[in-house]
């Protein structure tokens, strides 16, 4: 989760099949590789999709479904929203904890609503911890 300004940094994914949560508003990042720590992939994927990683990462929560196990860590995004590059996605946008609890959010990319990734949902209801602490 990195945050500018008591926004939140989220990627609307592709709309392809088989990818978790296609079409949905969700978090940069990505699968480990082999012996990968999670940190590790979370900078790797944050450079692959976005052109940008932060120098400090800190770990938030981990969190355990049937499918897998989401590490989310929060950094603070030290750069404006328009140096970074989208290489992944369909859009991104810097959103506030309360669109977040909406459910739904506005791509201007794509003029139109799409919903939270269902792992995003699950959290939401702890984004405040993140936003006392941003």
């Amino acid at each position: 989760m990195l945050h500018q300004n008591n926004r939140w940094l989220l990627q609307l994914r592709d709309d392809i099949d088989g990818i978790v949560a296609p079409g949905c508003w969700g978090l940069f990042g990505g699968h480990l590789e082999e012996n990968e720590s999670a940190e590790v992939a979370l900078r790797r994927e944050l450079l692959e999709e976005i052109g940008w990683c932060p120098t400090q990462l800190n770990p938030w929560l981990q969190h355990r479904d049937s499918a897998r196990v989401v590490h989310v860590f929060s950094g603070e995004l030290a750069v404006p929203l328009n140096q970074l590059q989208l290489l992944e996605g369909q859009d991104m946008d810097l959103v506030s904890l309360e669109e977040i609890r909406r459910g739904w959010i506005w791509s201007k990319r794509l003029q139109a609503k799409r919903p939270l990734a269902p792992v995003l949902r699950q959290l939401t209801p702890r984004l405040h911890e993140l936003d006392q602490a941003a």
